[in-house]
């Protein structure tokens, strides 16, 4: 006979079944991992890669569209350069250009003044205080570039003589300005007051007779050296 401990009821053993309460969780849990973790990789020509490519062809072509940008901008800046040089050469120029008309318009209206010294010299009456003061505006506007031309025996320039008075003279062999009435002024090339002279022309004739005397003085000479070549 067996003895029963009283107040305990004692139950029989079950075997527990897969996937029952019975059954740890960590136990599903190792089972189902490496199932899960082999699943498959991407492979190319799948939707990411194509996607990775459509973006690097993008910026590409970006990229191709700032250099060009670039290039453009480049060429823009250049040309402004080369047309702002050339417009401060021309500001320059013209600076230069009003500068010397306003010298030359200041000093044309001293012209009469410089005329009147120029007699008194001539006439000596260029004395005293006067003279000092003729002296001083002289050396001021030699300063300011003011030049004086015009002499007797020069030839006779059209282009900076203006003839008042015309002669003949057997003393000369071409137009010459043989008297000064007015002394020309410039303005390093510019003349501001062309030179106003008497001129004179050889005699009508004398050129042709000067030339016949040469030619009969050539021919007596051909004539006597020919004996004493022979």
């Amino acid at each position: 006979m067996t003895e029963e401990t009283p107040g305990f009821e004692q139950e029989p053993d079950v075997p527990a079944e897969p996937g029952e309460p019975g059954e740890q969780p960590g136990d599903a849990a190792q089972a189902s991992g490496p199932a899960e973790e082999a699943g498959p990789e991407a492979a190319p020509g799948t939707p990411g890669a194509s996607g990775d490519a459509e973006r690097v062809a993008a910026l590409t072509a970006q990229l191709d569209q700032t250099r060009t940008a670039l290039n453009e901008r480049t060429q823009d800046l250049q040309r402004l350069q080369a047309e702002f040089s050339n417009y401060r050469r021309r500001v320059e120029r013209d600076r230069v250009a009003v500068k010397e008309i306003a010298i030359a318009n200041v000093l044309t209206e001293l012209l009469p003044v410089l005329d009147d010294i120029g007699r008194a010299r001539d006439h000596g009456e260029l004395v005293g205080g006067f003279k000092s003061v003729a002296e001083s505006l002289e050396t001021v506007v030699a300063k300011m570039g003011l030049q004086q031309f015009g002499k007797e025996g020069e030839a006779f320039d059209p282009t900076v003589h203006e003839a008042l008075m015309h002669s003949y003279s057997p003393d000369v062999t071409e137009t010459t300005c043989v008297q000064i009435l007015q002394p020309g002024y410039r303005i390093g090339e510019r003349t501001i007051r062309p030179a106003r002279v008497g001129v004179a022309e050889p005699q009508p004739g004398a050129q042709p007779a000067k030339g016949e005397d040469q030619q009969a003085e050539t021919a007596a000479d051909e004539e006597s050296g020919g004996p004493e070549q022979g």
